[in-house]
């Protein structure tokens, strides 16, 4: 599973690495950045849960 995230999209509400500190972090402006684009085993759940509550649909998740 491999993860990204759409700088253009991302307004920093900050909700991915709130949910999903071990895939991501945020820059110096509050906006997220990827830490592991490939998803390591046993961190699906968060990944999926950080796509699902970005209000910006900026973060894709492929197979």
């Amino acid at each position: 599973m491999n993860i990204t995230l759409d700088t253009g999209r991302c307004t920093g509400h900050g909700r991915c690495y709130s949910l999903a500190e071990d895939l991501f972090d945020c820059d110096d402006r509050g906006y997220g950045t990827v830490i592991h684009p490939e998803v390591p085993v046993g961190l699906e759940a968060q990944a999926r849960m950080a796509a699902a509550n970005c209000p910006e649909t900026a973060i894709t998740i492929e197979s």
